[in-house]
């Protein structure tokens, strides 16, 4: 079957709106994620029992062709074999719409897909796992493509399949305007319960926007480079290849703010779970207050990644907004938390609480919404170590050190100012070799000595601080240095050549 195609000139976008459901609703909605669950389960158990009775029959020696049939992984293989088990699995099946358990079968079909295709390819990142049993503590959502889906014309009331009309708590105004207006549809609805305990509507749509750049991009620098950290007053740093910092973003810390909440919150909840009964091995049946405590403890994690999400998009809405061509870093969050110990747990936890990644999938979308532009650096690029005045490299700068001091031409700098300029510089549309405005010498990547890989626009993803270099199989020796350094003019001209055709398409519309 073809997958759906989007028009030309309309563009995915969702829209997510936080539900008031009345109590019946709200049995009906942990009914259809429990469902899901139930579909996931069974079928999950079905594939590891063939599994584990095909690897038996191969033990005794039994022929390829006599083995037990296989299962087929497949969303509609998976969706046949429920429908043959659902009245014995689940008698209670056509209570909820079928959209529930297919939630469930897809969730284990993409799983199923992911862990073979591990095996079988490489594939960048950890290892993918085999699908794991869904506890009744798994986060709940169901999933609808099919029935009735709309925004309903009070603006304050969504329809969804067999739960039907449901409260808002904000307006869907936005949303019903361009559905009214014929430039958006409605593709799917996600219902979702978040750790507080409320429940989310969020409706995949197709919209239709214009192609051509909106008047208010580039009325600040046309190339930025923005540099993301974890210090409390520099999440984001913003600067242009000339030196010049346009703009730094102070951190949230919404979940250090949130800590001694936390603490006492969780310690509370500790002690009211009750004693663990030796005897018996188990605790006390939670009591009404636990249950209380625990959803405080949710309602606290909530609002501090509500907070820190509302800081992001303002924050990167206005850089898609302000400039043409906005160059950031890939960063491999996860290889950056991985290891370290207890005496790393800080540094992981403020990690975390800066969301990095979620920068650039930010960005990704919305640039492509106002017009603009977003290059992102290969991860191997030493954006912090390279000196942005004379391009030399400092390997020995460590985390601690939060001014860059350059030994050869003795610029001292703000660490995250000169990694935000040297970013900056990958963006920027001059020749090779060419001297910047500010008089800082050669431009980073022009003609420079360099010792790492050449920073490139691409997929990679990664951190050249916690990612180690390896020598790609069959390779052998060291690269001479002229090779090497012709190999990066070579590739880094072409990374601008093609950066300075969309700068140049974009400058001809503005000015048109």
């Amino acid at each position: 079957m073809a997958g759906f195609e989007i028009p030309e000139g309309w563009t995915v976008q969702a829209y997510r709106y936080a539900l008031d459901p009345t109590p019946g609703q709200e049995r009906a909605f942990r009914s259809h994620a429990g469902a899901a669950r139930k579909a996931h389960n069974t079928m999950l158990a079905l594939v590891k029992a063939v599994m584990d009775q095909r690897r038996s029959e191969r033990s005794y020696g039994i022929a390829e062709t006599e083995l037990t049939p296989s299962l087929s992984w497949s969303l509609p293989g998976l969706r046949k074999e429920w429908n043959i088990r659902k009245h014995r699995a689940a008698p209670w099946w056509a209570e909820n719409s079928k959209e529930a358990y297919n939630t469930g079968l897809d969730a284990l079909a993409r799983g199923l897909d992911a862990w073979s295709r591990s095996r079988k390819e490489h594939c960048g990142g950890a290892v993918v796992g085999f699908p794991r049993f869904k506890s009744v503590r798994s986060r709940r959502t169901v999933r609808f493509t099919t029935g009735t889906i709309r925004v309903d014309d009070s603006r304050h009331h969504v329809t969804l399949p067999r739960l039907g009309r449901v409260r808002t708590h904000e307006s869907t105004r936005k949303l019903a305007r361009r559905v009214g207006g014929d430039t958006a549809r409605i593709l799917s609805a996600t219902l979702s319960q978040d750790s507080s305990g409320r429940w989310h509507v969020a409706f995949q749509t197709i919209v239709r926007r214009g192609i051509k750049a909106a008047g208010h991009v580039g009325t600040g620098a046309a190339v930025v480079g923005v540099d993301i950290g974890v210090k409390a007053d520099s999440l984001l740093v913003v600067a242009t290849p000339g030196g010049s910092e346009v703009g730094r973003v102070a951190a949230p810390k919404s979940l250090t703010r949130a800590q001694a909440r936390l603490r006492n919150l969780q310690r509370r909840a500790a002690r009211q779970h009750g004693p663990y009964d030796p005897a018996a091995k188990i605790r006390q049946a939670p009591s009404k207050r636990w249950a209380r405590t625990r959803g405080r403890i949710g309602a606290t994690h909530a609002h501090a990644a509500a907070v820190r999400r509302d800081a992001l998009h303002k924050a990167t809405t206005g850089l898609a907004r302000r400039h043409g061509v906005i160059v950031v870093e890939r960063l491999n969050v996860a290889g950056m938390c991985a290891g370290g110990g207890g005496y790393k747990r800080g540094l992981n936890r403020a990690l975390a609480d800066a969301a990095l990644a979620e920068v650039r999938r930010m960005l990704g979308y919305k640039t492509a919404w106002y017009g603009s532009t977003l290059v992102v650096a290969d991860r191997f690029y030493p954006s912090s170590k390279t000196c942005s005045g004379c391009g030399r490299r400092k390997p020995n700068l460590s985390l601690a050190d939060r001014m860059f001091v350059c030994e050869h031409c003795g610029v001292k700098i703000d660490r995250d100012r000169n990694a935000a300029i040297n970013l900056a510089r990958l963006g920027d549309t001059r020749s090779p070799g060419e001297q910047s405005p500010a008089g800082s010498g050669p431009v980073a990547g022009r003609g420079a000595i360099r010792e790492t890989e050449p920073a490139q626009a691409g997929e990679a993803g990664g951190c050249e601080a916690s990612t180690p270099h390896r020598r790609q199989p069959g390779q052998t020796g060291t690269a001479s240095p002229q090779g090497e350094a012709a190999r990066w003019r070579a590739l880094t001209f072409a990374h601008q050549t093609a950066t300075a055709t969309v700068v140049q398409q974009m400058r001809v519309e503005a000015s048109g």
